[in-house]
């Protein structure tokens, strides 16, 4: 019957996550604990009354619909998603992914970076690097922030990517991410000299704009803060976002996508000359700044708080009930310990190990810390915004404006064609993915390295999918930055859809992972030869 009874248990902990055992001690066995029930099928379990009785007490208490209620009651969080919400979750994540950092942006940053600071390294292994030589600029900056940051001389391996941390036969590689302290360090000494860089501003060029209006982006940052304090005695920071937006010469402001002049070009040498009648414009000379300021405060940052302030009081809200009922359970059993205590003092039974005055002093630190923790608690619950921060700022050319100052003449049907068969192409694609049974989306505005994003019905997971449309004779095709980067962030998920347009006549070719690794730091686009790709096509993705 003992057996039979763990048995039991160990079903229900699996029916429920593995969290039963959390809750056991709140659930009555016909009015009795369950280390009584337990003692019981020791002694009794093989007498047929016993095991009928026991079986039906253990059945009505281990219910799994009251035991998923106790679960639900001791969470800090009990919000109840739908399947509407169980995909915006997903849909969310699967976004991330796609545009994540690490570990292609990180990598080649810092491989760039730390090279012309003087530190040496060598690929031994695919994506696993040996760094020979820590220059003495970053192992000296060491442990002035953070003594606990040690930056070694050599690495015999590092790795940007989590899977390859291990190989067999290979020496265990060090995880290059943000907290690694000679990635922070190599961060904080490229930015230290530069910082102001950011602010004073530069000019870039789009290459897949041919328009002629110049427009401004702006690196925003906001932060929300609680009322409590940390270490230094500063407010805590729960949540910061940096943000992009774009400002052109009619005043309308919007927002610019996710790290959009990583598709941007730098200015040559001779094009610098051409540039000072532009940055001469006169609705250039305004207060734009407290402009883009002024669209932060009314939309960007409520909406930020908003998020945040959800998120945290439901959180909270639970953290309070679970510590308050904690607490108070400790302070009442020493509370009532400290007077059976007295009482046998008085009595003449002294208890060598325990007086009603340790009792007392228990629970009296008890009520503190509850009042402390509470007090905290409360502290965390009130957030407000600090006022956004504009970090830099750049002067965005239009390629097309740039051709025409260079004296680069393009006949205006040039651009019309070139812009008709994009959308062309944008049809085509959204009505293969129509034909396919999945649900495409024109996210092309919000330059996220892809086009479209398709969701597939059945299974809710996202398509990303980058459009080329092209005349039929042409021979190569460029692919930005952002889009390459995208692509290896997301391979099994990322499409390159190359549609071939002839007059009425279109053609598509799917391909997927078309990009076996990143391209050099200075590179803003690619060329590829539209032959070599097409063939790595598959028009039944």
């Amino acid at each position: 019957m003992f057996e039979t009874l763990l048995k039991k248990l160990d079903e229900e902990r699996a029916a429920l996550g593995g969290q039963v055992f959390d809750v056991l001690g709140e659930i009555v066995f016909d009015e009795r604990p369950l280390r009584e029930l337990i003692i019981q099928a020791i002694r009794y379990g093989d007498r047929p009354d016993v095991k009928e009785r026991l079986y039906i007490v253990v059945d009505q208490a281990l219910d799994h619909a009251h035991l998923q209620a106790l679960l639900d009651q001791r969470a800090l969080t009990n919000e109840v998603m739908d399947r509407v919400r169980v995909y915006q979750i997903r849909d969310e994540m699967e976004r991330a992914i796609a545009r994540r950092l690490q570990p292609h942006f990180i990598a080649t940053f810092f491989l760039e970076a730390f090279k012309r600071l003087g530190g040496r390294y060598y690929e031994r292994e695919p994506q696993r690097y040996e760094i020979t030589f820590v220059p003495a600029l970053l192992r000296n900056r060491a442990g002035k922030g953070d003594k606990r940051a040690v930056v070694q001389q050599r690495y015999e391996r590092v790795t940007f990517e989590k899977e390859r941390m291990t190989l067999p036969g290979k020496p265990l590689a060090a995880l290059l991410c943000p907290g690694h302290p000679l990635l922070d360090l190599t961060i904080d000494v490229v930015l230290q000299p530069q910082r102001h860089l950011l602010s004073q501003g530069a000019t870039l060029i789009d290459p897949s704009d041919m328009g002629e209006e110049i427009r401004l982006l702006f690196y925003l940052e906001h932060t929300i803060q609680d009322a409590s304090v940390d270490t230094t005695g500063k407010r805590r920071e729960v949540s910061r976002q940096l943000q992009f937006v774009e400002l052109d010469a009619s005043g309308t402001i919007r927002p610019a996508g996710h790290a959009p002049f990583l598709d941007y070009q730098a200015l040559q040498e001779e094009e610098q000359s051409l540039m000072t009648e532009l940055r001469n414009q006169p609705w250039l000379k305004g207060d734009l700044e407290e402009q883009v300021r002024s669209y932060a405060i009314m939309n960007l940052v409520p909406r930020h708080l908003d998020e945040v302030r959800k998120r945290r009081e439901a959180q909270i809200d639970k953290t309070q009930a679970a510590v308050n009922e904690r607490l108070t359970n400790e302070i009442s059993y020493w509370d009532n310990r400290a007077v059976l205590l007295k009482e046998q003092e008085v009595a003449g039974k002294i208890n060598a190990h325990l007086n009603s005055q340790l009792a007392r002093q228990r629970a009296d630190e008890l009520q503190a810390r509850l009042e402390r923790r509470m007090n905290d608690l409360e502290q965390e619950r009130y957030l407000s915004p600090l006022p956004p921060i504009i970090v830099g700022g750049v002067l965005v050319v239009p390629q097309g404006l740039l051709d025409r100052l260079k004296g680069i003449t393009k006949p205006d049907q040039f651009a019309h064609e070139t812009a008709a068969i994009e959308r062309i192409a944008m049809q085509a694609v959204i009505e293969k993915e129509q034909r396919l049974g999945n649900e495409p989306r024109d996210v092309s505005r919000e330059k996220c390295g892809y086009d479209i994003e398709s969701r597939e019905p059945e299974t809710g997971k996202l398509r990303f999918i980058e459009v080329k449309g092209r005349v039929a004779e042409a021979t190569s095709i460029i692919v930005t930055r952002n889009e390459i980067l995208t692509a290896l962030n997301s391979p099994d998920d990322f499409i390159l859809a190359v549609v071939e347009v002839a007059g009425p006549t279109t053609t598509t070719h799917y391909i997927t992972r078309p990009f076996r690794r990143e391209p050099d730091f200075g590179a803003t686009s690619v060329t590829y030869n539209l032959s070599s790709l097409l063939h790595k096509g598959d028009s039944s993705v």
